[in-house]
Protein backbone atom coordinates (compact mmCIF):
# COMPACT_ATOMS: atom_id res chain seq x y z
CA UNK A 1 0.00 0.00 0.00
CA UNK A 2 1.05 3.66 -0.71
CA UNK A 3 1.96 6.19 1.90
CA UNK A 4 -0.78 7.92 -0.03
CA UNK A 5 -2.81 5.22 0.02
CA UNK A 6 -2.24 4.43 3.78
CA UNK A 7 -2.55 8.43 4.48
CA UNK A 8 -6.36 8.43 2.55
CA UNK A 9 -7.28 5.12 4.67
CA UNK A 10 -7.03 7.41 8.18
CA UNK A 11 -8.43 10.34 6.75
CA UNK A 12 -11.42 8.11 5.72
CA UNK A 13 -10.75 6.56 9.24
CA UNK A 14 -10.97 9.59 11.24
CA UNK A 15 -13.85 10.81 9.01
CA UNK A 16 -15.67 7.62 10.05
CA UNK A 17 -15.16 8.22 13.65
CA UNK A 18 -16.18 11.70 13.35
CA UNK A 19 -19.58 10.86 11.57
CA UNK A 20 -20.49 8.62 14.52
CA UNK A 21 -19.17 10.73 16.86
CA UNK A 22 -20.83 13.91 15.86
CA UNK A 23 -24.31 11.56 14.36
CA UNK A 24 -24.54 11.11 18.56
CA UNK A 25 -24.18 14.19 19.94
CA UNK A 26 -27.14 14.78 17.72
CA UNK A 27 -29.22 12.13 18.20
CA UNK A 28 -28.96 12.83 22.01
CA UNK A 29 -30.10 16.82 21.49
CA UNK A 30 -33.02 15.03 19.74
CA UNK A 31 -33.60 12.34 22.34
CA UNK A 32 -33.80 15.31 25.12
CA UNK A 33 -35.55 17.71 22.86
CA UNK A 34 -38.16 15.23 22.21
CA UNK A 35 -39.07 15.38 26.08
CA UNK A 36 -40.34 18.96 25.34
CA UNK A 37 -43.21 20.10 24.31
CA UNK A 38 -42.45 23.71 22.94
CA UNK A 39 -38.81 24.23 21.31
CA UNK A 40 -36.85 26.93 20.24
CA UNK A 41 -34.06 26.85 17.94
CA UNK A 42 -32.28 30.38 17.10
CA UNK A 43 -29.79 30.96 14.33
CA UNK A 44 -27.59 33.81 14.51
CA UNK A 45 -25.01 33.20 11.33
CA UNK A 46 -25.41 34.94 8.08
CA UNK A 47 -24.70 35.37 4.73
CA UNK A 48 -24.71 37.87 1.90
CA UNK A 49 -28.21 39.42 0.89
CA UNK A 50 -29.31 37.21 -1.89
CA UNK A 51 -26.76 34.49 -1.12
CA UNK A 52 -28.33 30.69 -2.65
CA UNK A 53 -27.84 29.19 0.42
CA UNK A 54 -28.05 29.38 4.42
CA UNK A 55 -25.11 28.64 6.57
CA UNK A 56 -24.29 25.50 8.01
CA UNK A 57 -25.31 25.93 11.40
CA UNK A 58 -28.63 27.22 10.62
CA UNK A 59 -29.40 24.36 8.11
CA UNK A 60 -28.42 21.67 10.97
CA UNK A 61 -31.24 23.66 13.07
CA UNK A 62 -34.09 22.96 10.27
CA UNK A 63 -32.28 19.08 10.32
CA UNK A 64 -32.83 18.71 13.88
CA UNK A 65 -36.37 20.02 13.74
CA UNK A 66 -37.21 17.57 10.79
CA UNK A 67 -36.57 14.75 13.34
CA UNK A 68 -38.92 16.59 15.87
CA UNK A 69 -41.91 16.31 13.79
CA UNK A 70 -44.59 16.08 16.20
CA UNK A 71 -43.25 18.09 18.30
CA UNK A 72 -43.93 22.37 18.55
CA UNK A 73 -40.46 23.70 17.08
CA UNK A 74 -40.31 27.29 16.32
CA UNK A 75 -36.88 28.68 14.50
CA UNK A 76 -36.31 32.40 14.57
CA UNK A 77 -33.22 33.25 12.21
CA UNK A 78 -32.21 36.07 13.93
CA UNK A 79 -30.06 37.86 11.18
CA UNK A 80 -33.35 38.58 9.33
CA UNK A 81 -34.43 40.57 12.85
CA UNK A 82 -34.09 44.18 12.96
CA UNK A 83 -32.19 43.92 16.19
CA UNK A 84 -30.79 46.78 17.70
CA UNK A 85 -27.30 46.95 19.40
CA UNK A 86 -27.22 46.82 23.57
CA UNK A 87 -26.90 50.31 25.11
CA UNK A 88 -25.07 49.64 27.87
CA UNK A 89 -27.33 50.25 31.02
CA UNK A 90 -26.09 47.68 32.89
CA UNK A 91 -23.18 50.48 33.76
CA UNK A 92 -23.61 54.18 34.05
CA UNK A 93 -23.19 56.55 36.19
CA UNK A 94 -26.23 56.35 38.12
CA UNK A 95 -26.15 52.48 38.26
CA UNK A 96 -27.44 49.63 36.46
CA UNK A 97 -30.30 50.37 34.82
CA UNK A 98 -30.38 47.65 32.94
CA UNK A 99 -34.43 45.78 33.16
CA UNK A 100 -35.67 47.90 35.84
CA UNK A 101 -39.42 48.46 36.04
CA UNK A 102 -39.29 52.03 33.80
CA UNK A 103 -38.03 50.35 30.93
CA UNK A 104 -41.29 48.39 30.57
CA UNK A 105 -42.23 47.75 27.08
CA UNK A 106 -45.93 49.10 27.32
CA UNK A 107 -47.42 47.91 23.86
CA UNK A 108 -49.13 44.50 24.84
CA UNK A 109 -48.92 43.07 21.08
CA UNK A 110 -44.93 43.60 21.36
CA UNK A 111 -45.18 42.38 25.16
CA UNK A 112 -48.21 39.90 26.07
CA UNK A 113 -47.36 38.71 29.36
CA UNK A 114 -45.71 42.25 30.49
CA UNK A 115 -42.11 40.49 31.03
CA UNK A 116 -40.24 42.59 28.55
CA UNK A 117 -38.53 45.26 29.84
CA UNK A 118 -35.19 46.54 27.89
CA UNK A 119 -34.37 50.23 26.94
CA UNK A 120 -33.63 49.88 23.80
CA UNK A 121 -36.71 47.90 22.74
CA UNK A 122 -38.71 51.11 23.76
CA UNK A 123 -37.01 51.95 20.24
CA UNK A 124 -40.14 51.29 17.60
CA UNK A 125 -37.46 50.06 15.16
CA UNK A 126 -36.31 47.19 17.57
CA UNK A 127 -37.68 43.62 16.70
CA UNK A 128 -35.92 42.07 20.20
CA UNK A 129 -39.57 41.28 21.45
CA UNK A 130 -40.06 38.76 18.78
CA UNK A 131 -37.13 36.51 20.10
CA UNK A 132 -37.77 37.38 23.78
CA UNK A 133 -41.75 36.50 23.39
CA UNK A 134 -40.61 32.87 21.73
CA UNK A 135 -38.33 32.20 25.01
CA UNK A 136 -40.74 33.14 27.68
CA UNK A 137 -42.95 30.42 25.42
CA UNK A 138 -40.09 27.89 25.00
CA UNK A 139 -39.46 25.05 27.17
CA UNK A 140 -35.90 24.85 25.37
CA UNK A 141 -34.02 26.89 23.69
CA UNK A 142 -30.41 26.05 21.60
CA UNK A 143 -28.65 28.52 19.94
CA UNK A 144 -27.10 28.13 16.66
CA UNK A 145 -23.84 29.83 16.17
CA UNK A 146 -20.61 30.25 13.68
CA UNK A 147 -17.28 30.24 15.30
CA UNK A 148 -15.66 33.18 13.74
CA UNK A 149 -11.79 34.80 14.96
CA UNK A 150 -12.40 32.04 17.78
CA UNK A 151 -15.57 34.08 19.17
CA UNK A 152 -19.12 33.89 18.54
CA UNK A 153 -20.45 35.52 15.58
CA UNK A 154 -21.51 39.18 16.27
CA UNK A 155 -25.26 38.50 15.48
CA UNK A 156 -25.63 36.29 18.63
CA UNK A 157 -23.13 38.32 20.71
CA UNK A 158 -26.06 41.15 19.70
CA UNK A 159 -28.72 39.13 20.67
CA UNK A 160 -27.22 37.75 24.11
CA UNK A 161 -26.40 41.11 25.34
CA UNK A 162 -29.60 42.96 24.35
CA UNK A 163 -31.14 39.73 25.99
CA UNK A 164 -29.41 40.92 29.57
CA UNK A 165 -32.22 41.90 31.12
CA UNK A 166 -33.49 38.59 32.11
CA UNK A 167 -30.58 37.88 33.90
CA UNK A 168 -30.72 40.91 35.60
CA UNK A 169 -33.51 40.55 36.77
CA UNK A 170 -32.82 37.95 39.23
CA UNK A 171 -29.32 39.05 39.84
CA UNK A 172 -28.76 42.69 40.60
CA UNK A 173 -32.53 43.60 41.03
CA UNK A 174 -33.21 40.76 43.16
CA UNK A 175 -36.49 39.72 41.40
CA UNK A 176 -37.81 36.68 40.62
CA UNK A 177 -36.39 34.84 37.65
CA UNK A 178 -38.65 34.48 34.25
CA UNK A 179 -36.46 31.57 32.64
CA UNK A 180 -36.67 29.29 35.64
CA UNK A 181 -36.78 25.71 34.36
CA UNK A 182 -36.33 26.56 30.98
CA UNK A 183 -33.59 24.16 29.34
CA UNK A 184 -30.57 26.09 27.53
CA UNK A 185 -27.59 24.82 25.15
CA UNK A 186 -25.37 25.63 22.25
CA UNK A 187 -24.02 24.51 19.39
CA UNK A 188 -20.80 25.90 17.17
CA UNK A 189 -20.09 25.34 13.93
CA UNK A 190 -16.47 26.71 13.25
CA UNK A 191 -13.68 25.72 11.17
CA UNK A 192 -10.52 25.63 12.97
CA UNK A 193 -9.76 27.26 16.14
CA UNK A 194 -11.69 27.66 19.74
CA UNK A 195 -14.94 26.14 19.62
CA UNK A 196 -14.76 24.04 22.39
CA UNK A 197 -13.79 26.73 24.25
CA UNK A 198 -16.60 28.83 22.88
CA UNK A 199 -19.48 26.46 23.94
CA UNK A 200 -17.63 25.90 27.26
CA UNK A 201 -18.23 30.09 27.89
CA UNK A 202 -21.62 30.31 26.54
CA UNK A 203 -22.56 27.36 28.99
CA UNK A 204 -21.47 29.53 31.65
CA UNK A 205 -23.22 32.41 30.44
CA UNK A 206 -26.80 30.84 30.15
CA UNK A 207 -26.13 29.77 33.80
CA UNK A 208 -25.26 33.19 35.01
CA UNK A 209 -29.04 33.87 32.96
CA UNK A 210 -30.40 31.58 35.47
CA UNK A 211 -31.36 28.63 32.18
CA UNK A 212 -30.90 24.57 33.29
CA UNK A 213 -28.12 24.13 30.81
CA UNK A 214 -27.82 19.98 30.18
CA UNK A 215 -24.72 18.97 28.43
CA UNK A 216 -26.88 17.11 25.73
CA UNK A 217 -28.15 20.14 24.29
CA UNK A 218 -24.75 21.46 23.72
CA UNK A 219 -21.72 20.76 21.25
CA UNK A 220 -19.36 22.08 18.68
CA UNK A 221 -17.76 20.73 15.45
CA UNK A 222 -15.17 22.27 13.62
CA UNK A 223 -13.37 20.91 10.44
CA UNK A 224 -9.77 20.80 11.98
CA UNK A 225 -7.99 21.67 15.43
CA UNK A 226 -5.46 22.66 13.65
CA UNK A 227 -5.56 26.77 14.23
CA UNK A 228 -2.53 27.09 11.19
CA UNK A 229 -4.61 25.24 8.88
CA UNK A 230 -6.02 28.05 6.46
CA UNK A 231 -5.90 26.25 3.23
CA UNK A 232 -8.51 26.99 0.51
CA UNK A 233 -8.59 23.30 0.02
CA UNK A 234 -9.36 22.73 3.84
CA UNK A 235 -12.13 25.28 3.26
CA UNK A 236 -13.54 23.59 -0.14
CA UNK A 237 -13.43 20.08 2.13
CA UNK A 238 -14.78 21.24 5.33
CA UNK A 239 -18.58 20.89 3.40
CA UNK A 240 -18.38 17.60 1.98
CA UNK A 241 -16.97 16.28 5.73
CA UNK A 242 -19.79 18.48 7.25
CA UNK A 243 -22.18 16.73 5.31
CA UNK A 244 -20.65 12.89 5.50
CA UNK A 245 -20.33 13.60 9.70
CA UNK A 246 -24.05 14.84 10.30
CA UNK A 247 -25.59 12.93 7.62
CA UNK A 248 -27.40 14.77 5.74
CA UNK A 249 -27.14 17.03 2.70
CA UNK A 250 -26.48 20.94 2.47
CA UNK A 251 -28.72 22.75 0.62
CA UNK A 252 -27.43 25.43 -2.35
CA UNK A 253 -30.92 27.31 -2.02
CA UNK A 254 -32.68 29.50 0.31
CA UNK A 255 -35.59 27.02 0.49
Amino acid sequence: MSLLETYTNLVLEKIENSSFFYKDKVSRAIKYLEKKENILLLTTSNRYEGAPEKPKSTQLAYHIREKLADKNVKIIEVPALNILPCTGNVSLMEGNRCGVKDALVKDKKKNPSGLIRCWQSLNEKDELYKVANAILEADAIVFFVSVRWGQTNHIYQKLIERLDWIENRHTTLGEKSIIAGKDAGIVAIGQNWNGANVVKTEKQVFEFFGFNVPDALSFNWQYTDNSMDEKKSSYDNAINVFQKVFGFLLKKDKT
